[in-house]
């Protein structure tokens, strides 16, 4: 696996680690930058998820920490960050985005298991992007893969209501 996906899956196997400990609200919005060229990865707890799409933010700028694989190791924008494990990534988060932990804290077995299914995808180099501005429409039924079609299923709905500018 080429070294941009190995980091990226990092990021994955973090989220994944807090789900374990008890924080599966946390979720994900996976995307494609612009030229398609860099993975994109938000994280925010289920409050700021759309009921509409289990896998997009709400509100763009409200308990959103963003990783994009163009950062490379800088993990977030950390320096300190470049050789950290898994659990040594999620020690940082925790002390560094409390409000977006503290959010997520409670059980999401749907989405935990949806997440599972996803990693695995990952870990074999194919990851799940939820938007991308050269995509078709998706099937509505599953979660895009940026190798192409996906029968991996959408995750559940968000608590957040579409904003008004989408409805």
């Amino acid at each position: 696996m080429e070294t941009a996906k190995r980091r990226a899956l990092r990021i994955l196997r973090m989220v994944h680690e807090f789900h374990k400990q008890g924080y599966q609200r946390m979720r994900i919005e996976p995307g494609l930058s612009a030229s398609g060229c860099s993975w994109r990865c938000a994280i925010t707890p289920k409050s700021n998820i759309l009921r509409s799409h289990g896998a997009r933010l709400a509100n763009q700028d409200d308990v959103v920490a963003r990783y994009t694989s163009g950062q490379q190791n800088e993990y977030f924008g950390w320096e300190d960050a470049k050789t950290d494990t898994v659990q040594e990534l999620a020690w940082k988060f925790a002390s560094r985005f409390p409000v977006i932990v503290r959010c997520s804290l409670g059980d999401d077995w749907n989405y935990a298991g949806c997440y599972v299914k996803m990693l695995g995808y990952a870990e074999h180099g194919r990851f799940p992007v939820a938007y991308a501005d050269w995509y078709e429409k998706p099937d509505p039924r599953f979660l895009p893969l940026d190798s192409g079609d996906s029968d991996l299923p959408m995750p559940p709905p968000g608590d957040a209501d579409d904003p008004t500018w989408m409805r």
